[in-house]
């Protein structure tokens, strides 16, 4: 049998890597590469040893050879791309992707075709006869092995500008026999996008280099990357100082240009560990000065025009990382060879790349930045001011598809980018609306998508994606490359970021009938943190306080922060800047007040939500001028303040435990042992909330069950008080050993109790009563905490307890 060969490409680390035949195992005791050279290395190898093994998905026919072209680590894996000879001819649409991990092991493998070739080489036309018109020069004989059917094929390519200017760079695939048309694809990528400035009027910074006693517009620390006008070099300028801030002032341009490019250079290496726009190191020029309503890419080099009314250049964030977009599109696997379909994955990759670019750079919600969303040119006046040509929580709203379906293949590529937009966005966010630039969404299937997983693990399972890619991609094969991803990169240590982008995917109808399975155990992890815990403001003063974030286990995830004030009050307000972290970082709670801010303790809940849950911590801010009362703590129980059951770890209580919630009414025999309402709202701490089978199922049974105040700061020098609702409800087969009580302790003071309510042998029903202003003047200058216990230590006694509105006084 015929021996395959690999020959392996010019990788610089992986040159000249020896190979073997037969299958691919990894080692059951292997020594882990020490650098990166190393992983490569390995990976390698075990992809040449998996390729010679003649895999059955690789449709591997005995006249086919393989080279490998590139051999790339990211996200956890490494992903190694190869190309595909048929007799000696090159084959397109051959190319697959092997991907292993770190220590070899092949975890799956990405195929552009779909069966084994058998296509007779002997073509019957002549180069010349199979040359496209107007091609740049005699085509070269192909296997052309997209669709269902793979025939030889003349290969041409045409270059050069149409009718409006646009650059050409198209590729005619016609039949060898024939001469029959069978496919073409352009690698010019013409798109739109937001137009905005970054921070209008002011400087952002950007690469220069210094040369001959002036600067140029070359980026050193980024190779490739320089601005000029349209078919000039790049501007120079003598002291450094570029632009005017004038929406058609081109120099300008070119300096949102490259702060645009570093944003989305820095964001594809701190978040989704590419090296540049390349993979390689490398980025690209870009030119400005385009007469035309219009931005395009065209294989080497971005180009940007200007708005409808002429009145600002195409430079913002989010359009210029689009047309970079291609650039990563067109060097990863696969490049960007492909019909429409393929062409609306790369056109939505374009606008993956500019949303996560505007979160990256996270602009402040104010003019006159660019705050991040997910639209696509809605300040650019590209169709009128305020209007987006793109919408990827809601595609439909510009007249794009929201959903796949069998006529995305023949749908116009700009229009055909609308399902993979909408996945990226319910991937990221889910369908709830989730504060700016997050607006609700809704899927094609009907189904919910509560929690996204947070817009840097969206892009993170979209850069898997590229890194598996083939040629002429379809939306089908995008879903399996994600999946495949999110399924085996230790980058996600769970699950979750695989299950929902699994939904999305089915949520914008894509089909999918070999979903990988994922095994991962749940060990992914985070916590939240607010320093200090406190603060005191006179009316009208501000509080600041640090919201950390920390990586508990497995990898860092994206969290949203939000904060909220109680008892709301239109004078006090709380925010959290940045608005979203990867956990880690830190944030900063910042409270504001008025004059006239009423003076009492407000409680500020800091609340972040992660890719594996919702976390909560609590700030309590003081508003006082130091004359007159303050109430230092107040809790109607609308909402969670952290009371503790069993803080003391003594309750002896099986039943009618306490907790906090909307109790159920409870009688017997005309007895309301129970109530059906709180004092105040309709929460309050209760004593088993549910009602039961009858009177006695929720009870308190077996001792005593408390509940615990979180810590209460009681400012020194003056009179204190404390005060709150109660009841206690109990049968005729109770005694004095039940009863309620509330008390008051604080380290290095003795415990006092406030309230005792004894049980007795009657029928007592539940009815609310007041504690008013008991003093707790010994606890002026401590930390107190308040338990409130319910007590049953009569034998079959049915006993019901709450507690409401409780409120602590100073001054």
């Amino acid at each position: 049998m015929r021996r395959l060969l690999v020959a392996t490409a010019a990788l610089g680390l992986c040159a000249g890597v020896a190979l073997t035949s037969g299958t691919a195992h990894a080692d059951p005791n292997p020594v882990l590469p020490s650098s990166q050279a190393d992983v490569l290395a390995v990976a390698a190898h075990s992809a040449d040893a998996y390729v010679n093994s003649r895999a059955a998905e690789l449709f591997v026919s005995p006249a086919d050879t393989f080279t490998r072209v590139k051999a790339e680590h990211s996200l956890g894996l490494n992903f190694i791309s190869y190309g595909r000879s048929h007799a000696g001819i090159p084959v397109v649409g051959g190319d697959f992707v092997v991907v292993t991990n770190d220590v070899g092991t092949v975890e799956y493998t990405s195929v552009a075709q779909t069966s084994t070739l058998k296509v007779d080489t002997d073509a019957k036309l002549s180069a010349r006869e199979g040359t496209a018109k107007g091609a740049d020069a005699k085509a070269r004989l192909v296997v052309f092995a997209h669709g269902e059917r793979p025939a030889l094929a003349w290969e041409s390519v045409v270059s050069g500008t149409d009718d409006e200017g646009a650059p050409i760079l198209r590729f005619v695939y016609a039949d060898a026999d024939s001469g029959a048309k069978l496919a073409s694809y352009d690698l010019a990528m013409a798109g739109t996008g937001n137009t905005y400035y970054n921070g209008r009027g002011g400087q952002v910074p950007f690469g220069t280099t210094s040369s001959g006693g002036s600067y140029v517009m070359r980026d050193p620390a980024r190779p490739g990357v320089s601005c000029a006008q349209q078919g000039g070099q790049p501007y120079t300028d003598a002291d450094d100082v570029w632009g005017n801030s004038t929406g058609t002032n081109l120099v300008t341009a070119c300096v949102d240009a490259m702060y645009a490019l570093g944003q989305e250079w820095d964001m594809l290496s701190g978040w989704l560990g590419r090296n540049g726009i390349n993979g390689s190191g490398s980025g690209y020029p870009m030119y400005v000065g385009l007469n035309q309503v219009n931005a395009f890419w065209n294989g080497s080099s971005a180009t940007f025009g200007h708005s409808q009314d002429n009145q600002r250049q195409l430079t913002p964030l989010d359009i210029v990382a689009h047309e970079l977009g291609h650039g990563i599109f067109q060097t990863t696997p696969g490049g960007s060879s492909g019909g429409n379909e393929t062409g609306g994955l790369n056109e939505g990759t374009g606008d993956i790349f500019g949303a996560l670019t505007e979160w990256w750079d996270n602009q402040p919600n104010a003019e006159p930045n660019d705050p991040p969303d997910y639209l696509v040119g809605e300040e650019g006046g590209l169709l009128s001011p305020g209007t987006p040509i793109r919408n990827m929580p809601n595609p439909g709203a510009e007249g794009d598809p929201n959903c796949w379906s069998t006529s995305i293949p023949s749908t116009e590529v700009h229009a055909a980018a609308g399902p993979i937009n909408h996945w990226f966005y319910l991937t990221a966010e889910g369908t709830t609306a989730g504060g700016a630039g997050k607006p609700g969404s809704t899927t094609c299937n009907g189904t919910t998508i509560p929690s996204g997983i947070g817009v840097d693990d969206a892009g993170r399972i979209w850069m898997g994606a590229l890194n598996g890619k083939n040629s002429s991609w379809t939306y089908a094969q995008a879903r399996r490359a994600a999946l495949n991803f999110a399924a085996t990169s230790p980058v996600f240590a769970t699950c979750t970021e695989y299950d929902v982008a699994k939904a999305a995917f089915n949520g914008v109808s894509v089909p999918g009938t070999t979903d990988p399975v994922c095994n991962k155990t749940p060990t992914r992890d985070w916590d939240l943190g607010v320093t200090p815990a406190s603060g005191s403001v006179a009316p009208g003063g501000t509080a600041t306080a640090t919201v950390s974030t920390t990586t508990l286990s497995g990898a860092a995830q994206n969290v949203n922060l939000s904060a909220s004030v109680s008892p709301v009050d239109a004078t006090v307000t709380a925010s959290v800047s940045p608005s979203s972290v990867t956990s880690g970082a830190s944030a900063t709670l910042t409270v504001t007040t008025t004059a006239a801010t009423p003076q009492r303790v407000y409680t500020v809940t800091v609340t972040g939500v992660g890719v594996t849950g919702t976390k909560s911590k609590t700030y309590a801010l003081t508003v006082t001028d130091g004359t007159g009362p303050t109430v230092v703590f107040e809790d109607d129980f609308t909402t969670n303040k952290s009371w503790t059951r069993n803080y003391a770890g003594t309750d002896t209580a099986t039943l009618g435990l306490f907790e906090r919630g909307d109790p159920a009414a409870t009688s017997y025999s005309g007895t309301t042992l129970q109530r059906a309402d709180c004092a105040s709202e309709t929460q309050c701490l209760v004593t088993g909330a549910t009602a039961g089978a009858d009177a006695g199922a929720n009870d308190v049974d077996g001792g005593r069950t408390s509940i615990t105040s979180p810590a209460i700061v009681v400012p020194a020098g003056k009179p204190a008080t404390v005060s709150l609702s109660y009841y206690l409800a109990h049968l005729n087969n109770s005694s004095s050993a039940d009863g309620l009580t509330v008390t008051i302790s604080a380290t290095g003071v003795a415990t006092k109790t406030v309230l005792t309510v004894a049980g007795a042998a009657t029928n007592r029903a539940g009815a609310w009563a007041s504690l008013s202003a008991v003093s707790i003047n010994e606890f002026a200058g401590t930390t107190i905490r308040i338990t409130v216990a319910v007590t049953d230590a009569s034998t079959g006694s049915l006993v019901e307890g709450a507690v409401d509105n409780v409120r602590v006084v100073s001054g």
